[in-house]
């Protein structure tokens, strides 16, 4: 043994012939790492830690070799030091198989860690609640990252761990002399763990800094995987779900209460008919089937609203996704279990008990049913990302601000045409454009989406409502190119339209509009949706 003096008074004792391996454990996330440490003395490693971790480790009677008394300095600056040392660093990145780098870190005094178990400081969890900015900033993990990524980097000779999960993995590989082909996999891991860390850091800081998350040089948008589909879309294509920690509550925060898992089509669809019936007054029932609107009402039985959504289009709303906004009662699930009714997801903030009681005794109607229980949608913005064969198009959620309405003819609507309005204006931001909805001030009735041209949608949308269309008012998500639309919806008997305006022929639609006495509102915002 001999000894060498370093900064700080302290006088430090470095093996010259480490005769073990040395593994270095400082964790956030403490689950396991007292049995990691027992195994690893148990394989004869040497242990070395930092505050928490080393004091759990200690009290379940394991050796423990403190940070501080391999680099000579005491943990500082409020525990913002503590690893960043060359006798930690260097142990970590020297390369054991180049001569060079072996005897510079026996000149230094530097023994080998091999095995890095290291998590991170939870500062998802502490910005998920109420909170400070020093708070946050104080939340941020320097020394854990940079070990993390120095130890990953240096994969060929050491061990990084970030996940208790693979504790057990790691050392039957030790074990049974494996832990060669283990390292890369590790370190894949180790820089999805950081690389996810610092996406959340940096997407807080520019948000609290007031700048363009999207005028930015860079977008890194952090997602953890919560789920993994049988398949995606079709079953050829791989999913998954992931959560967002920065898009507050949604349909992936919700919970299962009742049925097997969702699948990646369930989730899509579930996620549409959430976000309109959000978007709905209170009372709101919305039915989606394949990204689209088959049904909407509001009233204040949940169980009429159901069966007047319903109602808009039955066929479709066969094995649909039903999303209420306000708690499911004993008259919706009723309602939802009459024979001729089968739905695939039910969604609602709340479930009442007698209500859960209603499918689970009737499972042989709704054995496949699932029913989730998740916060309303918030209106806050949240980035919209598209993937692209060679890149990605990103833009923030629809939500449309404050704006004052037009009334554009010389016919205005009544106080029920503009209640009707408002409600077919806030169903058809959520249909496929080209997309046109016909409605009541109380329900949809009928739904023209997806269509390469608005004339045809219009005459979708008139067919489906049937002969209840007499009276009824129209939603365009974009303006009409020329009055041709006006003319449809005239002779179907549409009483008033809305529309964004903004078309270079908007004084010919206004001027038919006019002449066969429609009512017509412009509201300046689109809602595409492609």
């Amino acid at each position: 043994m001999k000894t060498r003096s370093v900064k700080g008074g302290y006088t430090l004792e470095v093996s010259s012939s480490q005769s073990k391996p040395r593994a270095l454990l400082s964790v956030t996330d403490k689950t396991g790492v007292v049995d990691f440490g027992k195994e690893l003395i148990r394989l004869g490693f040497e242990l070395i830690s930092t505050g928490g971790t080393a004091t759990a480790l200690r009290d379940a009677g394991l050796p423990v070799l403190d940070v501080s008394e391999v680099t000579g300095f005491p943990e500082m600056l409020d525990g913002r030091l503590k690893t960043l040392h060359p006798l930690v660093h260097g142990g970590i990145l020297g390369r054991t198989e180049d001569p060079a780098h072996v005897a510079q870190m026996a000149e230094a005094g530097i023994a080998p860690i091999t095995v890095v178990a290291v998590n991170l400081y939870r500062f998802e969890q502490k910005i998920s609640g109420p909170h400070t900015l020093e708070e946050a900033i104080e939340s941020i993990d320097i020394g854990g990252p940079t070990m993390v990524r120095a130890a990953a980097k240096n994969n060929e000779t050491v061990a990084i761990v970030v996940d208790p999960n693979d504790y057990s993995r790691v050392i039957d590989a030790l074990e049974n002399n494996t832990i060669a082909a283990l390292r890369l996999p590790l370190a894949a891991k180790a820089y999805r763990h950081t690389a996810y860390y610092d996406s959340v850091i940096s997407r807080y800081l520019t948000e609290k800094a007031g700048e363009d998350l999207l005028a930015a040089e860079t977008f890194s948008l952090g997602l953890r995987r919560i789920q993994g589909f049988r398949y995606g879309e079709n079953p050829h294509q791989p999913g998954s779900l992931y959560v967002d920690p920065l898009a507050g509550q949604g349909l992936p925060q919700g919970k299962l209460l009742w049925g097997k898992e969702l699948s990646y089509n369930n989730v899509n669809d579930s996620d549409g008919a959430w976000e309109l019936v959000g978007d709905m007054p209170a009372g709101g029932c919305a039915i989606i089937k394949h990204g689209n609107p088959c049904g909407a009402a509001v009233s204040s039985d949940l169980g009429e609203a159901y069966r007047q959504a319903r109602a808009s289009d039955p066929i479709s709303a066969f094995g649909g996704i039903a999303a209420f906004n306000e708690p499911v009662d004993v008259a919706a699930a009723t309602a939802m279990t009459e024979k001729g009714n089968y739905l695939e997801v039910v969604i609602a903030p709340a479930f009442s008990e007698e209500a859960l009681a209603i499918f689970r005794d009737r499972s042989g109607w709704g054995q496949d049913v699932r029913l989730i229980e998740a916060a309303l949608p918030s209106d806050s913005r949240i980035p919209l990302v598209k993937g692209l064969r060679g890149g990605a198009i990103i833009q923030m959620s629809d939500e449309e601000p404050e704006s004052q309405w037009k009334v554009v003819t010389e016919t205005a609507p009544s106080e029920d045409l503009m209640e009707a309005l408002r409600l077919q204006w806030k169903i058809v931001k959520h249909v496929k454009s080209n997309a046109i909805v016909v409605g009541t001030s109380t329900r949809l009735l009928g739904v023209g989406a997806g269509q390469m041209n608005r004339v045809q949608s219009v005459r979708l949308a008139v067919e489906q409502a049937g002969d209840a269309v007499k009276g009824a008012v129209l939603a365009s998500d974009a303006f009409f190119p020329f009055p041709d639309s006006i003319d449809t919806a005239h002779q179907a008997g549409i009483a008033a339209i809305v529309q964004p305006g903004g078309s270079k022929k908007d004084a010919d639609v206004i001027a038919r509009a006019n002449e066969l006495g429609i009512a017509m509102v412009f509201t300046g915002y689109r809602h595409f949706r492609h």
